[in-house]
Protein backbone atom coordinates (compact mmCIF):
# COMPACT_ATOMS: atom_id res chain seq x y z
CA UNK A 1 0.00 0.00 0.00
CA UNK A 2 2.59 2.56 1.03
CA UNK A 3 4.44 1.48 -2.23
CA UNK A 4 1.48 2.13 -4.36
CA UNK A 5 1.08 5.64 -3.07
CA UNK A 6 4.84 6.84 -3.06
CA UNK A 7 4.34 5.49 -6.84
CA UNK A 8 1.01 8.10 -7.01
CA UNK A 9 2.73 11.04 -5.71
CA UNK A 10 5.88 10.60 -7.74
CA UNK A 11 3.68 10.79 -10.63
CA UNK A 12 1.62 13.40 -9.11
CA UNK A 13 4.19 15.61 -7.99
CA UNK A 14 5.69 15.71 -12.00
CA UNK A 15 3.03 17.98 -12.66
CA UNK A 16 3.20 21.75 -11.71
CA UNK A 17 -0.96 21.67 -11.12
CA UNK A 18 0.19 19.76 -7.92
CA UNK A 19 1.30 22.70 -5.90
CA UNK A 20 -1.47 24.78 -7.01
CA UNK A 21 -3.77 22.35 -5.92
CA UNK A 22 -2.09 21.39 -2.80
CA UNK A 23 -2.25 25.20 -1.65
CA UNK A 24 -5.73 25.63 -2.79
CA UNK A 25 -6.54 22.69 -1.13
CA UNK A 26 -4.61 23.58 2.45
CA UNK A 27 -6.05 27.10 2.29
CA UNK A 28 -9.94 26.28 2.20
CA UNK A 29 -9.51 23.19 5.02
CA UNK A 30 -7.67 26.12 7.54
CA UNK A 31 -11.20 28.49 6.09
CA UNK A 32 -13.27 26.12 6.86
CA UNK A 33 -11.35 25.20 10.68
CA UNK A 34 -11.70 29.06 11.19
CA UNK A 35 -15.23 29.48 10.66
CA UNK A 36 -16.03 26.12 12.43
CA UNK A 37 -13.89 27.86 15.26
CA UNK A 38 -16.25 31.13 15.61
CA UNK A 39 -13.29 33.13 13.91
CA UNK A 40 -11.42 32.69 16.48
CA UNK A 41 -8.08 33.76 15.66
CA UNK A 42 -6.14 31.29 17.09
CA UNK A 43 -7.35 29.37 14.40
CA UNK A 44 -5.83 31.31 11.94
CA UNK A 45 -6.24 29.97 7.92
CA UNK A 46 -2.94 31.25 6.89
CA UNK A 47 -1.13 29.07 9.88
CA UNK A 48 -2.91 26.09 8.77
CA UNK A 49 -2.40 26.30 5.68
CA UNK A 50 1.59 26.78 5.83
CA UNK A 51 1.95 23.71 8.33
CA UNK A 52 -0.63 21.60 6.59
CA UNK A 53 1.62 21.96 3.33
CA UNK A 54 5.47 21.52 5.18
CA UNK A 55 4.47 18.77 6.96
CA UNK A 56 3.00 17.29 3.60
CA UNK A 57 6.66 18.39 1.73
CA UNK A 58 8.42 16.80 4.41
CA UNK A 59 6.25 13.68 4.87
CA UNK A 60 6.76 12.79 0.88
CA UNK A 61 10.54 14.70 0.44
CA UNK A 62 9.23 16.78 -2.02
CA UNK A 63 11.67 19.21 -3.17
CA UNK A 64 10.09 23.48 -2.49
CA UNK A 65 11.06 23.72 -5.72
CA UNK A 66 9.00 20.97 -7.17
CA UNK A 67 6.16 22.13 -5.36
CA UNK A 68 6.97 25.87 -6.43
CA UNK A 69 6.30 25.23 -10.17
CA UNK A 70 2.68 25.30 -9.53
CA UNK A 71 1.89 27.49 -6.36
CA UNK A 72 4.26 30.46 -8.28
CA UNK A 73 0.86 31.02 -9.81
CA UNK A 74 -0.99 32.37 -6.45
CA UNK A 75 2.68 33.94 -6.03
CA UNK A 76 1.67 35.85 -8.69
CA UNK A 77 -1.39 36.79 -7.83
CA UNK A 78 -0.06 38.33 -4.86
CA UNK A 79 0.20 41.37 -6.72
CA UNK A 80 -3.10 42.28 -7.68
CA UNK A 81 -4.68 40.97 -4.64
CA UNK A 82 -2.39 43.57 -3.11
CA UNK A 83 -3.46 46.79 -5.07
CA UNK A 84 -6.99 45.21 -4.45
CA UNK A 85 -7.00 47.05 -1.16
CA UNK A 86 -7.08 50.11 -2.60
CA UNK A 87 -10.57 49.69 -2.78
CA UNK A 88 -11.25 49.74 0.91
CA UNK A 89 -8.89 52.32 1.23
CA UNK A 90 -10.52 54.37 -0.99
CA UNK A 91 -14.14 53.80 0.78
CA UNK A 92 -12.60 54.93 3.68
CA UNK A 93 -10.66 57.79 2.18
CA UNK A 94 -12.64 60.40 4.74
CA UNK A 95 -11.18 58.95 7.69
CA UNK A 96 -7.72 58.93 6.77
CA UNK A 97 -8.44 62.49 5.52
CA UNK A 98 -9.45 63.29 9.25
CA UNK A 99 -6.62 61.45 10.89
CA UNK A 100 -3.91 62.12 8.54
CA UNK A 101 -1.37 63.91 11.49
CA UNK A 102 -2.18 61.15 13.99
CA UNK A 103 -1.66 58.52 11.23
CA UNK A 104 1.61 59.56 10.26
CA UNK A 105 2.87 59.95 13.55
CA UNK A 106 1.74 56.39 14.36
CA UNK A 107 3.19 55.05 11.56
CA UNK A 108 6.84 56.46 12.32
CA UNK A 109 6.68 55.14 15.76
CA UNK A 110 5.25 51.92 15.21
CA UNK A 111 8.27 51.86 12.40
CA UNK A 112 10.80 52.55 14.22
CA UNK A 113 10.16 50.61 16.99
CA UNK A 114 9.31 47.47 15.52
CA UNK A 115 13.08 47.40 13.73
CA UNK A 116 14.69 48.63 17.09
CA UNK A 117 12.71 46.20 19.29
CA UNK A 118 13.47 43.55 17.20
CA UNK A 119 17.59 43.88 16.99
CA UNK A 120 17.00 44.71 20.93
CA UNK A 121 15.82 41.38 21.83
CA UNK A 122 18.17 39.43 19.46
CA UNK A 123 21.28 41.44 20.70
CA UNK A 124 20.41 40.64 24.57
CA UNK A 125 20.13 36.98 23.09
CA UNK A 126 24.11 37.45 21.40
CA UNK A 127 22.70 37.21 18.17
CA UNK A 128 25.27 37.53 15.23
CA UNK A 129 25.59 41.55 13.57
CA UNK A 130 24.51 39.86 10.33
CA UNK A 131 21.00 37.90 11.84
CA UNK A 132 20.55 41.39 14.07
CA UNK A 133 20.71 43.43 9.89
CA UNK A 134 18.14 40.29 9.32
CA UNK A 135 15.72 40.59 11.61
CA UNK A 136 15.43 44.74 11.22
CA UNK A 137 12.81 44.93 8.46
CA UNK A 138 10.52 42.09 9.69
CA UNK A 139 7.40 43.87 9.52
CA UNK A 140 7.08 45.01 6.10
CA UNK A 141 6.41 43.15 3.20
CA UNK A 142 8.76 40.44 1.55
CA UNK A 143 9.98 42.10 -1.20
CA UNK A 144 10.69 45.06 0.53
CA UNK A 145 12.09 44.09 2.83
CA UNK A 146 14.40 41.04 1.40
CA UNK A 147 15.70 44.21 -0.79
CA UNK A 148 16.40 46.47 2.33
CA UNK A 149 18.20 43.15 3.83
CA UNK A 150 20.84 42.88 1.28
CA UNK A 151 21.36 46.64 1.03
CA UNK A 152 22.03 46.21 4.53
CA UNK A 153 24.17 43.18 4.67
CA UNK A 154 21.64 40.92 6.03
CA UNK A 155 20.33 37.46 5.21
CA UNK A 156 17.31 37.65 2.72
CA UNK A 157 15.91 34.34 2.86
CA UNK A 158 16.53 34.88 6.85
CA UNK A 159 14.33 37.54 6.43
CA UNK A 160 11.87 36.01 4.34
CA UNK A 161 11.49 33.20 6.89
CA UNK A 162 11.20 36.32 9.83
CA UNK A 163 8.61 37.92 7.77
CA UNK A 164 6.41 35.27 7.42
CA UNK A 165 6.17 34.61 11.10
CA UNK A 166 5.91 37.76 11.90
CA UNK A 167 2.56 38.35 9.81
CA UNK A 168 1.61 35.02 10.93
CA UNK A 169 1.91 36.09 14.75
CA UNK A 170 0.85 39.12 14.13
CA UNK A 171 -2.89 37.55 12.37
CA UNK A 172 -2.85 35.22 15.27
CA UNK A 173 -2.16 37.27 18.20
CA UNK A 174 -2.83 40.75 17.23
CA UNK A 175 -6.73 41.18 17.77
CA UNK A 176 -6.03 39.13 21.33
CA UNK A 177 -3.37 42.16 21.95
CA UNK A 178 -5.49 45.14 21.16
CA UNK A 179 -8.53 43.57 22.95
CA UNK A 180 -6.21 43.28 26.21
CA UNK A 181 -4.76 46.84 25.77
CA UNK A 182 -8.40 47.82 25.39
CA UNK A 183 -7.76 49.25 21.73
CA UNK A 184 -11.40 49.78 20.23
CA UNK A 185 -11.17 52.10 17.50
CA UNK A 186 -11.23 50.09 14.15
CA UNK A 187 -8.73 52.92 13.14
CA UNK A 188 -6.18 52.04 15.29
CA UNK A 189 -6.71 48.77 15.56
CA UNK A 190 -6.27 48.29 12.20
CA UNK A 191 -3.17 50.81 11.88
CA UNK A 192 -1.44 49.00 14.44
CA UNK A 193 -1.96 45.11 12.42
CA UNK A 194 -0.86 46.72 9.38
CA UNK A 195 2.70 48.25 10.79
CA UNK A 196 3.63 45.28 12.71
CA UNK A 197 2.34 42.33 10.27
CA UNK A 198 1.97 43.77 7.14
CA UNK A 199 -0.28 41.48 4.16
CA UNK A 200 -1.03 38.71 6.38
CA UNK A 201 -2.15 41.01 9.48
CA UNK A 202 -4.11 43.00 6.87
CA UNK A 203 -6.01 40.06 5.78
CA UNK A 204 -6.65 39.47 9.17
CA UNK A 205 -7.96 42.99 10.23
CA UNK A 206 -10.09 42.98 6.46
CA UNK A 207 -12.22 39.93 8.24
CA UNK A 208 -12.88 41.68 11.48
CA UNK A 209 -13.77 45.25 9.60
CA UNK A 210 -13.40 47.06 6.22
CA UNK A 211 -12.51 50.29 8.32
CA UNK A 212 -9.70 48.12 9.83
CA UNK A 213 -8.58 46.56 6.68
CA UNK A 214 -8.56 50.18 4.86
CA UNK A 215 -5.69 51.66 7.89
CA UNK A 216 -4.01 48.28 7.79
CA UNK A 217 -3.82 48.19 4.15
CA UNK A 218 -2.37 51.53 4.43
CA UNK A 219 -0.30 51.14 7.25
CA UNK A 220 1.50 48.44 4.96
CA UNK A 221 2.13 50.15 2.35
CA UNK A 222 3.43 53.41 3.82
CA UNK A 223 5.32 51.15 6.70
CA UNK A 224 7.21 49.50 3.58
CA UNK A 225 8.28 53.09 2.29
CA UNK A 226 8.99 54.16 5.69
CA UNK A 227 11.05 51.17 7.12
CA UNK A 228 13.01 52.04 3.70
CA UNK A 229 14.08 54.81 4.89
CA UNK A 230 14.87 54.85 8.02
CA UNK A 231 16.73 51.43 8.25
CA UNK A 232 19.51 52.04 6.73
CA UNK A 233 19.91 55.61 8.60
CA UNK A 234 19.26 53.27 12.25
CA UNK A 235 22.23 50.63 10.70
CA UNK A 236 24.48 53.80 10.37
CA UNK A 237 23.56 54.90 13.95
CA UNK A 238 23.94 51.59 15.79
CA UNK A 239 26.56 49.48 13.62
Amino acid sequence: MTKDFTEIWVYLSASPLLGLTVTLAAYLAGSWLFKKSGRNPLVNPVLIAVAAIVALLWATDTPYETYFDGAQFVHFLLGPATVALAIPLYNQFHQVKKTFGALVTALLCGSVTAAVSAIGIAWLLDGSEQTLLSLAPKSVTTPIAMGITEKIGGLPSLTAVLVILTGIIGAVFGRIVLNLVRVKDMRARGLAIGVASHGIGTAAALQASEVAGAFAGLAMGLNGIATAVLIPLLVTVLF
